[in-house]
């Protein structure tokens, strides 16, 4: 693959007009409102893994809709006091996988909850234990057009909302300082990562890696790759609801979240990548703490890479924002 997307330059500086509805605010502050009224606190139950310095913790939190969400905690053994902690997302088709498979944020030092993404966990990797128990309508194969013609039905409603609620989680668990709360994903996890940024203000730090779910528009324009191709391949057949399905994604997208958070962020991203766009990266981060009136933020570009981004490079720099910002 050759970079095909616009110059690097030209990236640094895009900003594009994405369609914002006038209601999003009261759309997800209501999406939430409802989610936390459904009520009922995480429950931790400790896993006996072989672990020597490591404690798992096998965590069960409320949802959208108050649906059981699995997560894994992982903690150093020998922690005192409440720990910073970490939320990481998991990849489009993957999930929460085995506790030990993630054990590098609690080596550094800090809580860690990886948050099994509902009705995924079957595509890669070593699987997962959430069901989505919402219908859907006619979709294409995948998760991107699952209840597409209305925001209030979409897939991605219900889980940009379980991140926020893992994050709500998190901070309710004995021995976590709440006050010092990160997240972190790659790909669709880095898409989740942006979206509760916007949607928590008070995050310390986001580390979205090669985020899907940014600027949808540009995406099915300038690749053909799939999970955006999904969309394509749905409008492909239903040639009459193509306001509809972009009416539904302007609640959804990622540059808008990134409008309005707070957190300090490092993304990355990768020039050969076809299947999160360059530019779809660069147009969240370029609007990354707009409302704020500007935050702290670093971005981390692999000009030779495909989406695997950084992949293991990732970690040092994550450990280094984490002790810069949740010490």
């Amino acid at each position: 693959m050759a970079q095909f997307d616009l110059p690097l330059a030209e990236l640094e500086t895009y900003s594009p007009q994405i369609d914002e509805p006038a209601d999003f605010d009261d759309f997800w502050s209501s999406t939430l409102t409802e989610a936390r009224a459904a009520g009922g606190a995480p429950v931790v139950e400790r896993v006996d893994t072989g672990l020597t310095e490591i404690v798992v913790d096998d965590v069960t939190f409320p949802g959208f809709g108050g649906h059981p969400i699995k997560a894994w905690l992982t903690r150093p053994a020998h922690a005192e006091g409440p720990l910073p902690a970490v939320v990481e997302f998991v990849g489009y088709g993957g999930g929460r996988g085995l506790p030990h498979e993630r054990l590098g944020a609690a080596a550094a030092g800090y809580a860690h909850l990886v948050m099994d993404t509902r009705g995924q966990g079957s595509a890669w990797g070593t699987g997962g234990d959430t069901p989505d128990p919402v219908g859907t309508g006619p979709s294409s194969p995948g998760f991107m057009t699952r209840g597409v013609l209305d925001p209030h039905d979409h897939y991605y409603r219900r889980v940009f909302t379980d991140g926020v609620r893992a994050v709500d989680a998190v901070r309710a668990i004995d021995g976590i300082d709440a006050s010092k709360v990160a997240v972190t994903g790659g790909s669709q996890g880095g898409g989740i990562a942006v979206a509760v940024s916007g949607l928590v203000p008070d995050l310390v730090a986001a580390m979205p890696d090669v985020p899907f779910l940014c600027h949808y528009r540009r995406a099915v324009q300038v690749s053909d790759a799939f999970p955006y191709g999904e969309i394509t391949q749905y409008l492909h057949v239903h040639r009459t609801h193509e306001d509809a399905v972009w009416h539904t994604f302007s609640y959804l997208d990622g540059v808008s979240f990134a409008r309005r958070a707070r957190a300090a962020a490092l993304f990355s991203t990768a020039l050969m990548d076809a299947v999160c766009p360059p530019s779809t990266v660069y147009a969240a981060y370029n609007a990354w703490g707009e409302r704020a009136g500007g935050v702290e933020k670093e971005i981390d570009v692999y000009p030779y890479n495909g989406h695997e981004g950084g992949e293991g490079y990732r970690f040092p720099r994550h450990v280094g924002w984490l002790a810069k910002h949740l010490a």
